[in-house]
């Protein structure tokens, strides 16, 4: 952080500049986007003020970073899905192609099924075709994925969302926004409060974020960027509440009791 200056990384995928659309105009706001394991593996460095982050990551650094309380991810029916060319159920040693190491897709297989254990890791947006031309047998699909994956002749051989939904009763907490707890209390919750401004803003008017959603939506079509925001977008994502924060105690409960963290 350069004076005033705060640092602010998040994903291309429309939740993500639906939400930051009005405070990334902002001047004292230096704006960086990659893709979501590419966040995490850069907070592990805290290389940003703000960040991205998958759960799976921030329940590894939540001494160093502070969750908002705003910008999450998280809801009902939106969880990865397990996807292959055909509906055979996966042998534990099939190859399984993951969209990172420490995304909340990666932690919710290890949780659904541990014996899974022959996982490549790759960009999400890498994994359809690796799991077409046969590099992996099947593969778990986050983001516009499940928008598209029955157009291009997958199965769903599993939602782990479903899956979480079933076994817990609760909402599936999948991405967050954190904070460097080094920029002190005050300065995170100024940057809180700003931050659900700018979503309650995109909420108020959707119209006023097209055309940035659009730049960084990777050539979407409109209908599934639309089906995404709508997805991933949620009263969650301006409060957590006493039900979400319930939700990532119990991910965090179960990972620790699965020893993935």
């Amino acid at each position: 952080m350069k004076n005033n200056l705060l640092t602010c990384a998040y994903s291309t995928c429309p939740n993500d500049t639906f939400i930051f659309c009005q405070l990334a105009k902002e001047a004292d706001i230096e704006v960086h986007l990659h893709d979501v394991e590419t966040l995490n593996q850069l907070a592990f460095e805290e290389k940003f003020d703000i960040t991205k982050l998958s759960f799976h990551a921030w329940l590894l650094l939540q001494d160093q970073y502070q969750l908002l309380n705003v910008g999450a991810a998280l809801g009902r029916g939106c969880g990865p899905l397990v996807i292959a060319p055909n509906a055979n159920y996966l042998v534990p040693s099939a190859s399984i192609a993951i969209p990172g190491e420490y995304t909340t897709a990666h932690l919710l297989l290890r949780l659904w099924n541990p014996e899974l254990k022959n996982r490549i890791f790759m960009p999400f947006d890498q994994i359809m075709d690796a799991v077409e031309s046969g590099k992996a047998d099947a593969g778990v699909i986050i983001h516009e994925g499940r928008f598209v994956f029955e157009e291009r002749g997958f199965q769903c051989l599993a939602d782990l969302g479903e899956w979480w939904e079933g076994e817990t009763g609760l909402p599936i907490p999948l991405g967050c926004i954190a904070a460097k707890k080094s920029l002190g209390a005050e300065r995170i919750a100024q940057f809180e409060q700003r931050l659900k401004q700018s979503i309650q803003t995109a909420f108020d008017d959707p119209a006023s974020t097209t055309d940035y959603v659009k730049v960084h939506a990777q050539e979407l079509e409109d209908k599934v960027t639309r089906k995404h925001i709508e997805t991933y977008v949620n009263d969650f994502t301006l409060d957590l509440g006493p039900e979400g924060r319930t939700a990532i105690d119990t991910l965090n409960k179960l990972a620790k009791a699965a020893g993935v963290i």
